[in-house]
This record gives structure tokens, sequence and C-alpha cells, in this order.
């Protein structure tokens, strides 16, 4: 990545940042020099009630990224569980997270699971 793009993803971020602070919310990993070296997201979405069911709180684990050198020291999985953790003490029911293939194996090892329920649509362009 170029020290142009970096500094416009850098500027994209912040913004976006700025109007989704109140449903999502950063977790990061940092060196000896506190250098972010790792970081994941967590949304919580309110969903809609349905009869029979109050108010529902849901999370999604969004991003979770460990620079190369610092992977496979348990910094990922510090990550999903503390975004994991400020969900469940959020008051979510629900968590759930759209995993690369080589992730799933730290996610299923944390107590998630696939679900026959959830679905997904993938709309072109």
């Amino acid at each position: 990545m170029t020290d142009r793009a970096l500094a416009a993803f850098e500027g994209d971020l912040s913004a976006w940042w700025d109007s989704h602070r109140e449903t999502h919310f950063a977790f990061v990993a940092r060196s000896d020099d506190a250098t972010v070296v790792g970081a994941a997201w967590v949304a919580l979405v309110h969903r809609t009630p349905s009869p029979g069911t109050g108010p529902r709180l849901s999370a999604d684990i969004q991003s979770v990224f460990v620079m190369p050198e610092y992977r496979d020291a348990g910094l990922g999985s510090a990550l999903i569980e503390a975004a994991r953790r400020h969900a469940v003490d959020s008051g979510a029911t629900r968590i759930t997270v759209h995993s690369s293939e080589q992730a799933v194996p730290v996610y299923t090892r944390l107590g998630f699971r696939g679900s026959a329920k959830l679905m997904q649509y993938m709309a072109e362009g």
C-alpha cells in the first residue's frame, strides 16, 4: 500500500468511525512500544422485536486483523475475546462473524458454531 493510499484509508476510516461510534466499537493490540499491531471491531445491532420477544441485541465481529509479524502469539484470539465480551456485556444474545477460511479454526476454538439458519444473499457488483 502506498503512503497516499494509506493516508486516504486513514481519513476514510476516521470519518466512518466518527459517524458510527454509537454502534461500532474497536479493540486494538499494541506492541511493547505501543504501536497498534492488530484490531477488531464489534457492531451492535438492535433487532426488531417479534411476537413473543422483546427488544433484542445482536452483534457482529468485524475486520479482525493482526500484522503478520505478530501472528501466532494469541493476539487475534485476545481481540476476538475482547469483542465477544463487550458484546455479551452489552446484552447481545447472538454474535456473528463472517470469517476467512483461515480463521475458522480460531473462532471454532473460541466457541463459535455454524448455523443452518443464517443465510446470506450476495448482490452482484
